[in-house]
């Protein structure tokens, strides 16, 4: 076995297997680990999925909610230990594969269409 096989082969064994379909425009719910003293919990991040970048173990995506007022974007990497769970909660109807023209919209102009035909 050469190095590369041996890197993918460690790889594999870290590739979640229970991650759903996303696509870029759904609305998803993050769980992440978070730790406080010696306590962990688990914080749900809810928002728009913008962007997916690689494949395989280096997979991302980038979710963008608004807080406060504030858009706030936060990249997850899918097969992190750090993430519980991944939640699809609406499938959302886009054009293109990188929504980053939401970040220069405000109010009601950031809403991305529904989209029925595919399952959550």
């Amino acid at each position: 076995m050469n190095a590369q096989e041996i890197i993918r082969s460690i790889e594999a064994e870290q590739l979640k297997s229970n991650l759903p379909d996303i696509y870029v425009g759904d609305t998803v719910r993050v769980g992440v680990k978070i730790q406080e003293g010696g306590k962990e919990r688990t914080q749900p991040y809810e928002g728009v999925v913008i962007a997916k970048r690689n494949g395989g173990i280096n997979e991302t995506i980038t979710v963008r909610r608004i807080f406060q007022g504030v858009g706030v974007e936060r990249v997850f990497l899918l097969h992190s230990p750090r993430i519980e769970s991944i939640k699809v909660l609406r499938r959302g109807r886009v054009r293109r594969a990188k929504l980053y023209y939401l970040r220069d919209r405000v109010g009601k102009a950031t809403r991305v269409k529904q989209r029925f035909d595919r399952a959550l």
